[in-house]
């Protein structure tokens, strides 16, 4: 076990975006005293996480931590285009059955989980790879295209194709989008590998006891390493599900299919050696790389292309990013203010928390001026038709 031996001089690492919280640049910089960290990058939606910053990229050698791939493995985001026109959203009778198809084809909330369980071929994967995720199997297969809470939604909205290479001509059309990830089962696999890591290496300050890291050459890291990513696939297929059973409902066909993960770790080659790349609330941006970046639920998102950055580690950020907490949030805003914002905006809020209003979050188009060397916008994307977890649910995210 590679023992704790802070670097004399802290690894590399450049901050993209201006007026990031003192926090998340605290826990940056406490990353890159870990002596297994070889390089790190910051995304301008960073905000304080646990271990490492939501909006961190952390690059490191033969190991794995926990924290710094997050509490839901592998969420994502997922957008499908439909060919049914954009106009649906401004007709009476078809946007009312956008809700419907949304409203019944997936589940919000803490546990939420259906009686009859969906079909998907990532249930016949193996799922004894771990403990955890053998003695979890059930729950995930009952909760496979569920959506959860926190800061998860499902949305339909305008997608205006601004640029060639978006795999669709240039024009509006009508999009799905989606953000959720691997539900209860990945918050498992987290809270037992953390725990075990923590165990394993006692010997940490306590400002960097969440960033405890597991070899990959040991049995808990090849254990962890194998369950995170089933939860990948797990995630991808949760999506997978609610776009096949809308797209279905809808009567509808699909013309483009996209999606990225985030809170998850690759083994990639930078600085001329393999390394374990952890993108915490980051989005893999490599040279040519499509990716989704989403706003709030009043603000646009974009599809782009990856430029490639070789410091950034090919990331980019992985949306607007929170700029208050929850609880700032709902001690601030009314629902009064929200829904005449919303209103003005053309958006309908089938349901959400207050601590997920637009204005609890950073402005997008800053963030994305902030990282136009990360990746080129090629079409963006307007929320209309908004749902996620009801007020009161607990946060999974």
């Amino acid at each position: 076990m590679t023992p704790f031996e802070e670097r004399p001089t802290p690894a590399p690492w450049r901050q993209w975006g201006q007026d990031l919280d003192a926090g998340s640049i605290e826990q940056m910089e406490n990353a890159c005293r870990l002596p297994v960290t070889v390089a790190g990058a910051l995304m301008p939606d960073a905000h304080v996480g646990y271990g490492l910053p939501i909006g961190g990229v952390l690059a490191t050698r033969n190991a794995v931590i926990p924290y710094a791939v997050g509490v839901d493995i592998a969420c994502r985001m997922k957008m499908t285009v439909l060919d049914l026109g954009v106009g649906a959203l401004d007709d009476d009778a078809t946007a009312a059955r956008l809700r419907g198809a949304i409203e019944k084809e997936t589940l919000f909330g803490v546990g939420k989980e259906y009686k009859t369980p969906q079909q998907h071929g990532v249930m016949d994967d193996d799922w004894s790879v771990s403990p955890v995720t053998q003695a979890n199997r059930d729950r995930a297969w009952r909760q496979l295209g569920t959506s959860g809470s926190g800061n998860h939604f499902v949305e339909f909205g305008r997608l205006t194709v601004l640029a060639d290479g978006a795999s669709l001509p240039p024009g509006e059309y009508l999009a799905l989008l989606s953000h959720s990830g691997s539900r209860g089962t990945g918050a498992a696999v987290c809270d037992h590998y953390s725990k075990l890591a923590r165990k394993l290496r006692p010997e940490l300050p306590k400002e960097l006891s969440y960033l405890a890291w597991l070899d990959l050459d040991s049995q808990p890291g090849q254990e962890y390493w194998r369950a995170m990513n089933l939860m990948g696939r797990y995630a991808a297929a949760n999506h997978a599900c609610i776009h096949r059973n809308v797209a279905r409902a809808l009567g509808a066909q699909v013309m483009l299919d996209l999606e990225n993960h985030h809170n998850f770790a690759w083994e990639e080659e930078h600085f001329g050696e393999r390394l374990i790349v952890h993108r915490k609330g980051a989005t893999p941006a490599g040279a040519g790389v499509l990716g989704i970046i989403p706003g709030s639920m009043a603000a646009p998102g974009f599809i782009v292309r990856g430029r490639g950055n070789a410091v950034a580690m090919n990331s980019a950020a992985h949306g607007a990013g929170r700029q208050m907490s929850r609880t700032q949030a709902k001690a601030r805003f009314s629902w009064p203010e929200v829904s005449a914002l919303l209103r003005h905006k053309g958006i309908t809020l089938m349901s959400a928390g207050l601590d997920e209003v637009p204005m609890a979050y950073k402005d997008i188009e800053t963030v994305m001026a902030a990282q136009a060397d990360l990746v080129e916008t090629l079409a963006r994307f307007d929320p209309r038709i908004v749902k996620m977890a009801p007020a009161g649910e607990r946060p999974e995210d």
